[in-house]
């Protein structure tokens, strides 16, 4: 027997990526033809497991786009209404995680940028073009 309740969630469950998800990739594009180059998926500390979805290492600057369920958006976030004492703790630590990891990732040095994966990824590419290009200045 399966660990999903239902069909329905198992596929939907099998179909979250931890990587390269339409957000990412569409930055990522921008980002790639305004000339910048940098890391996926790049596990910023080694003494952590936080991985940053894109990452500038050598101005260390880690960019993390947030699923708006998955990490708790302000605006779209959602409670589960089916299995809700499961899902309302795991969603709530992963907020607090999200706070550690900058917290753990400012304190080393890291500039931390967090973006919602509803933005627009022109806007979120020219604020993350700004920083880095302040960099290299």
């Amino acid at each position: 027997m399966s660990w999903a309740t239902s069909d329905g969630v198992r596929r939907s469950m099998l179909a979250n990526r931890r990587r390269d998800t339409k957000p990412e990739v569409a930055i990522r594009r921008i980002l790639h033809a305004r000339g910048l180059r940098f890391r996926v998926d790049y596990r910023v500390l080694l003494t952590s497991r936080t991985r940053a979805d894109i990452a500038f290492t050598r101005w260390k600057v880690a960019i993390f786009v947030d699923g708006c369920f998955w990490h708790g958006c302000p605006i779209h976030a959602t409670q589960p209404k089916r299995n809700s004492g499961y899902w309302t703790p795991k969603l709530a630590r992963n907020v607090e995680r999200d706070a550690q990891a900058s917290a753990l990732l400012r304190q080393n040095d890291w500039t931390v940028l967090r973006y919602w994966e509803h933005e627009d990824p022109e806007d979120v590419a020219d604020d993350i073009e700004r920083v880095i290009r302040a960099r290299q200045a």
